[in-house]
């Protein structure tokens, strides 16, 4: 989750502000439920369920192997991936937390023209604009044979187009597929491997991105201001969908006291963003946020520059002052 930059006590964190706070106030305070913002949480089945390092999470084995040990080594200051205007309580509370200076440095965005993905983007250029839903849950995160199944009865109860993107492991199987109804498949597309995700969501064709909820995927979905249907699956990606509803720029599949989804948890959450009155607002506040992520990004880069600089300038003093 962090790599080390070449400057001295500074280190690079690539997750949610969000989620580092609420497992950094888990391993200072020993409590989900005291966490001071109450609109991030964890259900009781998520709670059961979430493990470190193959078993229940506990608070000794948060440290410089888990999400913020990279806090631990950083003495001075911790850039970190993310916007003020869209994480700035969280931002302030994990600097109170650790005592480091949290300084954000924007969303990082990188459109790849190189991988244009020509057939997808003419594709959903003959479909209406906003009324096509991108499905992806990352590179490492799969849907069981039942869980598919039951995306594939919500989209059938929905009238939205789809592409879906298959990276399950095996490569040769057509789970997703077998899965379609033959009336279904005429207004979706399966992709199979590898998609060119910033380049779909930079579409006006997509009206809505059902994701996992891994931090990249949700700061592209909003610098792009296309809205949210979370559907997260383990660990930093529950915090982060449970902030996608706080922020008011999603809503989450809603599941039983197991954990489990149905076809019409599925389409409940499809229609609550396609439906033009249920949708309106969450739109709008998503093209809201988009511009002010795109503000702090051409602002941020200049702010990083001044951090670095004076820190630079301290150890140069430090140094000179011992020599």
């Amino acid at each position: 989750m962090a790599s080390s930059l070449g400057v001295p006590c500074v280190h690079f964190a690539t997750s949610s502000p969000t989620m580092f706070s609420f497992f950094h106030h888990l391993h200072t305070h020993t409590s989900f439920d005291s966490f001071p913002y109450k609109g991030i949480y964890l259900h009781e089945y998520e709670k059961r369920n979430l493990v470190v390092h193959g078993g229940p999470i506990k608070v000794e084995d948060i440290g410089e192997g888990f999400a913020f040990g990279v806090f631990e080594l950083s003495c001075e200051m911790v850039l970190i991936k993310s916007c003020r205007g869209f994480e700035g309580k969280y931002i302030e509370y994990l600097s109170t937390l650790c005592n480091r200076k949290i300084v954000p440095v924007g969303p990082l965005v990188a459109r790849n023209q190189e991988n244009s993905d020509l057939e997808t983007i003419h594709w959903l250029s003959q479909k209406d604009e906003f009324l096509t839903l991108y499905i992806s849950f990352g590179s490492e995160n799969y849907l069981s044979k039942k869980q598919i199944q039951e995306m594939a009865k919500g989209l059938e109860l929905t009238n939205v187009n789809f592409i879906w993107v298959d990276r399950s492991p095996g490569g040769s199987e057509n789970v997703i597929e077998e899965a379609l109804p033959k009336g279904l498949k005429d207004r979706g597309k399966v992709i199979k491997g590898w998609a060119n995700q910033v380049e779909i969501l930079a579409h006006k064709g997509v009206g809505a991105f059902m994701s996992h909820c891994g931090w990249s995927s949700i700061t592209e979905s909003v610098y792009f201001a296309v809205p949210v249907i979370a559907m997260p699956l383990k660990l930093d990606q529950l915090v982060n969908s449970r902030l996608v509803v706080e922020g008011g720029f999603g809503v989450e599949v809603m599941r039983d006291e197991n954990g489990e989804f149905d076809g019409e948890g599925v389409a409940k959450a499809i229609n609550m963003l396609f439906e033009r009155e249920s949708g309106e607002g969450i739109r709008r506040r998503v093209r809201e946020l988009s511009e002010k992520m795109r503000m702090e990004e051409e602002e941020g880069a200049r702010g990083v520059v001044e951090e670095l600089t004076i820190i630079c300038m301290k150890k140069r003093g430090k140094r000179g002052d011992s020599d």
